[in-house]
């Protein structure tokens, strides 16, 4: 996401979307960024969709009580748009979101309680670990230890983890390097969460350069 919110694809502008089609209002369906799960789906008006460009935050036009509402603004449950898409129609949206909490009124993590979201990758399992031992930094840890020891520690062990991976790569048999290779990938995880960012925005850095 941009420092100030998503943007529209191909350099489209709220104009250029279909809402004339459907009384006003666009579908958005919700996607987590990170399972792939959908979460939910809601309407945008043109004031919704501009709010939700210039904030972050999706938000929606309530059918039923003729108003916008953000998603979690009384409850918190927010979810932060990192990439929109527009179908080939330009009539609906799709919202890749981060969720901050469970999106379901009901408190379930989807509006659709019978789907069963797409298995994680376990890097990605391992990525939310990480951010869950700085959050807490539970005595003992070793990845407390490096949020501890600091940025720079943690920079250091990444460097000599990828010249033992490099290594590896020339002189060792296929275990030592899938095994460096891990480790590697394990201390880059933990290089990103010092800094407050995650394997989410490295993913969304790949997407872009892909595009």
């Amino acid at each position: 996401m941009s420092p100030h919110g998503p943007v529209l694809p191909d350099g489209l502008t709220v104009e250029d979307l279909a809402f004339d089609k459907q009384g006003g209002l666009v579908p958005g369906v919700v996607q987590d960024l990170r399972t792939g799960q959908v979460l939910m789906v809601g309407y945008l008006d043109r004031a919704a969709l501009r709010a939700t460009l210039e904030t972050g935050l999706a938000t929606f036009h309530s059918r039923s009580r003729g108003t916008t509402w953000t998603k979690g603004e009384t409850s918190g449950n927010t979810l932060t748009v990192e990439r929109i898409e527009v179908d080939c129609d330009r009539d609906t949206l799709l919202l890749h979101c981060t969720p901050a909490g469970p999106t379901c009124h009901t408190g379930a993590v989807s509006c659709f309680s019978q789907q069963q979201p797409p298995a994680a990758s376990f890097v990605t399992t391992l990525d939310e670990v990480v951010a869950q031992r700085r959050a807490e930094l539970p005595t003992g840890s070793y990845t407390t230890s490096l949020f501890e020891a600091g940025v720079r520690r943690v920079a250091q062990k990444v460097g000599e983890e990828g010249v033992e991976t490099a290594l590896a790569a020339v002189v060792e048999d296929d275990a030592a390097l899938l095994g460096e290779a891990a480790d590697l990938v394990y201390h880059l995880l933990v290089l990103l969460r010092s800094r407050d960012l995650g394997l989410a925005d490295v993913e969304t850095v790949l997407r872009e350069r892909h595009s």
